[in-house]
Formats: C-alpha cells, sequence, structure tokens
C-alpha cells in the first residue's frame, strides 16, 4: 500500500512537471493570441511635382487600399504638390528625409533626382513615377536601379515617335512642324535624337522651339513664324507644353492659324489638342504601389526592376473633324479613347 501510495505520488509530481514544461512552451503562443499585435504604422512623402500628372496620387492611393493598408491607421500620406519648380523639389523631399518618412513616392523625372539625391546618406527608399530614364542617371539599369530607388518609367522615345506617326496620318501633306520644348530638359535630348531621323526620312522640316518659360515661348514663335507657319505643333513628353502659361501660348498660336495641336491630350482656356499618347496617371499610380508595398514588405528598393508605363492613346475626334483632318478608320480603331 505504502508502495502504491508513493508511486501515485511520484507520477503525479512527473505529471505536473511536464504540464508546467509544456505551459513554459506554449505560453509564448498563448501569449500571442491574447495580448494585441503591434501594428505597424507607415509614413508616406508624396510629391506631385507637376499638376498635369495628379491623378497619379489617386492611383497610388487607390491602389495601396486594395493591397490592405489603412489610411489613417496604419498608413499616413503627407502629400506636396507643386508645378515644376526645382526649388521647392528640394525643400519638400528635404523635409520629407527630415520628417524620416518610411518612404517617399515621387514624379515627374527631376523631382525624383532630387529625391535620389537628397536620400543618399539614409535608409529612406524611392519610389517615382512618370519619369524618364534615358540621359537622366535617376537608376543603374531597368532591371537592377540600384541604390535605394525603383519606380515606374515612361519610354520617351518610343512615345514621341508614336506622336510624330500619329500626327502625319492625321496631316498626311505635311512639310513643316515645330516641336517646342523645355529648353535644357534632360530627357528631350534622347527624343529628338529618335525624331529628327524620322523627319528626315518622311522629308518633313522639323523646328525645335526650345524655351524656358511663357514669354520665351511666345517670342520664339513670334521669330519662327517670319520663316512660315508649320502644318502642325507637335507636343513631346516633357513639362513645358503642359504648364498652364506655355500651353495656353501654343493653343491660342495654333487656334489663330487654325492648325492642329497633338501629343497630349489637354482641354484648357477653350483650346483642345487633337490627341494624346501617354501613359495614363491612375495607372501609373497603381504601378508604383505595387513597388511600394514590395518595398514596405522588405525588398531593397534598388533591387526591384524598374517597370515601364503602359501609352494611353486619345483621339479628339471632334476637334479633328472641326479642323478637317484626315482621320481613316483604321486611325479611330487605334484609339483607346476617342472623344466626339
Amino acid at each position: 500500500m505504502k508502495q502504491r501510495g508513493f508511486s501515485l505520488i511520484i507520477l503525479l509530481v512527473a505529471v505536473a512537471i511536464l504540464a508546467a514544461g509544456g505551459y513554459f512552451f506554449l505560453w509564448p503562443k498563448i501569449k500571442g493570441m491574447i495580448e494585441p499585435k503591434t501594428q505597424k504604422v507607415y509614413n508616406i512623402g508624396v510629391l506631385s511635382g507637376l499638376g498635369f500628372l495628379a491623378d497619379t496620387t489617386d492611383g497610388f492611393k487607390v491602389k495601396m487600399t486594395e493591397l490592405g493598408y489603412i489610411e489613417g491607421k496604419d498608413i499616413f500620406y503627407d502629400i506636396q504638390k507643386t508645378e515644376f519648380d526645382m526649388t521647392a523639389y528640394r525643400s519638400i523631399v528635404k523635409k520629407f528625409v527630415a520628417d524620416k518618412v518610411d518612404l517617399i513616392f515621387v514624379f515627374p523625372t527631376e523631382a525624383s533626382q532630387e529625391a535620389k539625391s537628397a536620400v543618399q546618406g539614409t535608409s529612406i527608399p524611392v519610389v517615382f513615377a512618370n519619369a524618364f530614364t534615358e540621359d537622366t542617371n535617376l537608376v543603374a539599369s531597368i532591371r537592377e536601379p540600384g541604390g535605394n530607388i525603383t519606380g515606374v518609367r515612361w519610354a520617351g522615345p518610343d512615345i514621341a515617335l508614336q506622336h510624330f506617326e500619329i500626327m502625319r496620318e492625321l496631316v498626311p501633306n505635311a512639310k513643316k512642324m515645330w516641336v517646342p520644348y523645355q529648353k535644357g530638359y534632360p530627357i528631350v535630348k534622347s527624343q529628338l535624337e529618335a525624331l529628327r531621323p524620322a523627319f528626315e526620312k518622311a522629308g518633313i522640316t522639323l523646328t525645335e522651339v526650345p524655351a524656358d518659360n511663357a514669354k520665351e515661348l511666345e517670342a520664339s514663335f513670334k521669330e519662327n513664324a517670319k520663316s512660315g507657319i508649320p502644318d502642325a505643333i507637335l507636343m513631346i513628353p516633357e513639362p513645358l507644353c503642359v504648364t498652364p502659361d506655355p500651353f495656353m501660348v501654343i493653343a491660342k498660336f495654333a487656334s489663330e492659324h487654325n492648325i492642329p495641336l497633338g501629343g497630349t491630350l489637354v482641354s484648357a482656356g477653350g483650346y483642345n489638342t487633337v490627341f494624346g499618347v501617354i501613359p495614363r496617371g491612375i495607372s501609373v499610380g497603381k504601378q508604383a504601389a505595387i513597388l511600394a508595398d514590395k518595398v514596405l514588405k522588405g525588398t531593397p528598393a534598388g533591387t526591384i526592376p524598374v517597370v515601364s508605363a503602359e501609352s494611353y492613346f486619345q483621339l479628339n475626334y471632334k476637334e479633328a473633324k472641326r479642323l478637317r483632318l484626315n482621320v481613316s478608320e483604321a486611325l479611330l480603331n487605334r484609339a483607346h479613347e476617342v472623344i466626339r
């Protein structure tokens, strides 16, 4: 009897020890289930550097929400807007760095370059959009951007050539076209290098009209007009033509001389362009959000390949008919959107 009682005591002690051990090993899991998890909160600095592309921010936020980030709960946006202003770009990105944001989302090209420069020596990643990688030193390569940056690029030369080919279809007898652009803008070089031989092959005279602002552009237009009015004005991907005041100068001149203006779809001040072929801001913003999500989840930005934005062809058929342009069925079928 005594021996049985002693054995029972030993057994109970053993069970107690095993239970305690199990509790010891299971406690971290139990504790994790009982205690609420601390949610990571992200602060994103957004530099919207060109009003014409402002809806890129909307696309970015929409996609971030779809990816599970809830604004005001686990993600906050400091959205700063300006209009192609290098001083403002520099000031804004410096503020983001000082605030130690978790990521900078930035566009267009020059603003992206400023962001890349500002984060050097920090761990803050940059995701750019609506930017050009040709002749800008923005990334080491498309496949391996390097540093702490990645983003969504515009294929500038390809887009510029699409603009030219569409204008040729609309104005098949054109002999002379003007191409206005922001003077000294880095990505214009590669576009012009693609356009010059295309113009020459087509037997069309290309007149380049570089300018820094609306006043300078207006003076250049008046000077060039002394040699004859062009058959069309072609807009290429760059900031001058889509900045409000310069656009009004270009549009007014085109209207006064009843010549087509196209390349980027713009409607302002009662003036309209005939067509536009550029990536859509909302779509680009969504593409950028996918990259940002990868970065926030731990993938180094510089190891994420840069993606190319898809072009979107919009045709203002109403304006084309007003100008009595040649609009073929083939061109209508190619357009993603036709404005009638």
